[in-house]
């Protein structure tokens, strides 16, 4: 399955966050939801990239947007990520790799490094392609450029 398109309704997916809680993405339908897949906790690129939506995730949540990061790793390692590297937003995951299945980024055995920004249940941007370095501030420059918030 292919990436989704701009305009597509968002899949519903419900899952464990790092501390196990349900998070359902019908639950933020009046919010506008960042969903950043990426391979792996603690690898280079992932952990870079987790790191700069830590750093900068205050221009998030002064706008009300949610920032969910997905991979198909177990809530425990999750855990351990964001104890290690004070993350400070969601991890989400997807361990029987349903929610990257239906959002058309399942890699050879892990999530590929897509991010979907989403509003009122529909996709209105899609980065296909992941520079983990400047994600963070990429994504809210878009948001702000398409005036979602």
């Amino acid at each position: 399955m292919e990436t989704l398109n701009v305009g597509s309704e968002a899949p519903e997916f419900e899952t464990l966050d790092q501390d196990g809680k349900k998070v359902k993405l019908s639950d933020f339908k009046n919010s506008v939801v960042v969903l950043y897949f990426y391979p792996r906790d603690n690898t280079p690129g992932c952990t870079m990239e987790a790191k700069n939506f830590r750093d900068n995730i205050d221009l998030f949540k002064e706008k009300g947007i949610k920032v969910f990061g997905v991979s198909v790793d177990s809530t425990e390692s999750h855990k351990k990520f964001e104890d290690k590297f004070g993350l400070n937003f969601t991890l989400l995951s997807d361990k029987p790799k349903d929610i990257v299945k239906k959002y058309g980024v399942m890699g050879l055995a892990t999530a590929k490094r897509v991010t979907y920004i989403i509003k009122d249940g529909k996709i209105v941007y899609v980065y296909p392609k992941v520079s983990p370095r400047e994600h963070a501030k990429e994504v809210y420059d878009k948001i702000e450029e398409l005036k979602l918030i």
